[in-house]
């Protein structure tokens, strides 16, 4: 028992290590926003448009790599796909315009994906599926911690050496973690050879997948309730450095101090999920979300609150993106078993998707303020619980049937 013990928790560390490294792609260089964009001649608007570009790339690499991750087992297309993250990383400090920063990010991103989609998949291999909840809330944690130190991290290496040392930082990061999968991590599903990768099979196990109402209304509902953590990230610094005039060095302290709010959350919900029904869970979390995203939204717009305010109910709004989505996201994939890979590829292409379309909005609406960014927030809880709502009553019949 005890070495059962032993084995989770090395499991756990080693897939939470795999599921930082996206996070930290995208948290460590926001406050070089202002460097990056003096440096290639444009505006922290446009280069936050590279965080966009990123969530893209994630959502895109997803379905490429979950049929692979079925086909050939979790490690050699873990290996691929970090080369890849690893080439892109040093092309981000070659470039000398914004296109190509962007491009390289994307680039980046489609490589960096196969390590998030595995974490994910390997929960179903290594843990069953009524544990499935609990061990995302504990990647959730070790995904967390990057969020505390990231910024921090990022905005000692923009002040004393510059921002491409950032990148470096990130390839060196993405080497080590290929090691630590080669040398400890045991292989949680055999190759398939069965799995076609035809595009034709592909697309019709997507189309099976997706056509499970337990499926998509939890991956698109879930989805919609956490793009407003991916619009915050995007936006983050238009809050606190263009609308406050805060440092980067305080922005690094005051996104640490947001981020424990949600890695409270993520954390309040493994004790939550060992009392009660992930469905119940859910709904609450996202009900919560959308109160409090609104009184933000009206209080912005009416001129009510400060630097300290916004720091509050942010504090208060993010606790329940870390409770909602590992719950969405157990539910979603709980059907699937065989093809958990591409579900689990599926299920971040939903969440990646609308994550990055939300965040593009940051861009496009050209925000040099946080109103716009918390009205993009805003929408997007109301849609993921417009969505559940919708969809209840469809969910509980096709189980019912399921289970006839």
């Amino acid at each position: 028992m005890t070495r059962s013990r032993h084995r989770d928790f090395l499991i756990i560390l080693i897939l939470g290590a795999l599921s930082t490294v996206s996070p930290f792609s995208i948290d460590m260089y926001l406050p070089a926003f202002p460097q990056i964009a003096r440096d290639l001649g444009t505006t922290p608007a446009e280069i936050s448009l590279s965080v966009s570009g990123y969530f893209i790339g994630l959502a895109l690499g997803q379905l490429f790599y979950g049929p692979l991750l079925d086909r050939f087992g979790r490690k050699l297309p873990l290996y691929a796909g970090m080369s890849l993250f690893i080439f892109a990383s040093f092309g981000c400090i070659a470039v000398h315009t914004p296109g190509l920063f962007i491009a390289f990010r994307l680039l980046q991103a489609i490589g960096g994906c196969v390590a998030s989609v595995g974490a994910v998949a390997m929960v179903r291999d290594f843990f069953p599926v009524e544990d499935s909840a609990k061990i995302l809330s504990l990647l959730i944690l070790v995904l967390s911690v990057s969020p505390l130190f990231a910024p921090t991290i990022g905005s000692f290496v923009t002040t004393t050496v510059g921002w491409p040392w950032i990148f470096a930082i990130l390839g060196g990061f993405a080497v080590f973690v290929m090691a630590i999968v080669a040398l400890f991590l045991p292989e949680g599903h055999k190759p398939d050879p069965d799995i076609s990768l035809k595009p034709g099979a592909i697309l019709g196990e997507f189309l099976k997948i997706v056509e499970n109402p337990r499926f998509y209304t939890y991956a698109i509902g879930g989805a919609f309730s956490f793009a407003g953590l991916f619009v915050y990230v995007t936006g983050s610094p238009i809050i606190f450095i263009d609308t406050y005039q805060v440092g980067a060095r305080t922005y690094g302290l005051i996104f640490a101090g947001l981020a424990i709010s949600f890695i409270g959350g993520s954390q309040f919900n493994i004790w939550l999920s060992r009392r009660h029904q992930d469905q119940n869970i859910f709904r609450i979390a996202l009900v919560c979300q959308n109160v409090i995203v609104l009184i933000l939204l009206l209080g912005t717009a009416l001129g009510w609150f400060g630097l300290a305010s916004n720091i509050v109910l942010l504090m208060l709004y993010l606790p329940f993106c870390g409770m909602a989505y590992p719950n969405a996201a157990a539910i979603a994939l709980s059907p699937f078993s065989k093809n958990v890979g591409s579900a689990s590829a599926l299920l971040g292409f939903v969440q990646m998707g609308i994550g990055a379309f939300a965040s593009t909005g940051v861009g496009f609406l050209h925000a040099s303020s946080s109103l716009p960014i918390y009205a993009v927030m805003a929408v997007t809880a109301v849609i993921g619980l417009v969505i559940l709502l919708a969809n209840q009553k469809r969910v509980l019949e096709f189980s019912n049937g399921d289970a006839g």
